[in-house]
């Protein structure tokens, strides 16, 4: 069961540190660890994840007993994510920026880190979402391009989004895959849109996701599947 036990930290590092640690431990699946703040929280590609003090959601879970079902566990974090804002906060319906950067109307509300040592049959997944952040709280250079739950419509208290995503990522984890790729499909912000990739060295029309989660892009070259990196819209 996934939210049990659950270990919250009113100020640490990385949440995901702390889960990698209990999990290397021997902490059971399904163990969470929480915080009010984060001083060294880690997003993708490398990037730093900040928010002031208990205006976020910063959770981490242990996931054990991993199959090879379990290749599309971004997809169905993201989409956890998702119906818990629709459903607690009422916000307008979220889209996925592939492969799991939770947005509304363009911007970002949430993103999903996963690390782990599938050899040793275990993953963190790390989540960061935004719900007391107002505008003038993001660094400038992320005013324009990131939101919150506050921004966008309401904000339920921190924890019952804890217990909303919790929830929903129970029901997901464990989904057949056909079903988490629908769903995310529904969800896609890029399919259709100009993208680049390779640091602007690429680019391409996205054509959704294959059934690996690879995003599929039409080129002038022909067709490429893209299983990691970062693709950005193109300008225009």
């Amino acid at each position: 069961m996934i939210g049990h036990p659950r270990v919250h930290f009113r100020l640490t590092d990385s949440t995901n540190e702390r889960a990698r640690e209990l999990a290397a431990a021997g902490a059971p699946h399904g163990t969470i660890v929480t915080a009010d703040e984060q001083s060294a929280g880690r997003g993708r590609q490398g990037r730093t994840w900040s928010a002031p003090p208990k205006s976020a959601l910063l959770m981490s879970v242990v996931l054990r007993d991993l199959r090879e079902s379990h290749a599309l566990l971004p997809f169905a974090a993201a989409l956890a994510v998702c119906e818990a804002c629709e459903c607690e906060a009422s916000s307008p319906r979220c889209s996925i920026k592939w492969p799991n950067d939770v947005q509304i109307n363009g911007k970002k509300l949430a993103g999903v880190l996963i690390e782990g040592r599938p050899q040793e049959g275990w993953a963190v997944l790390g989540i960061g979402l935004n719900v007391f952040i107002d505008t003038d709280d993001f660094p400038p250079e992320l005013r324009e391009s990131a939101t919150s739950l506050l921004i966008e419509y309401a904000a339920p208290q921190v924890e019952v989004m804890i217990d909303a995503v919790v929830d929903y990522l129970g029901a997901w984890v464990d989904s057949p895959a056909d079903a988490i790729l629908a769903a995310w499909r529904s969800r896609d912000a890029l399919r259709g849109r100009a993208v680049r990739w390779a640091n602007g060295g690429k680019e391409g029309t996205a054509a959704g996701v294959d059934d690996s989660g690879a995003l599929i892009v039409e080129t002038v070259d022909g067709r490429v599947a893209l299983d990691a990196g970062e693709v950005h819209l193109s300008a225009g």
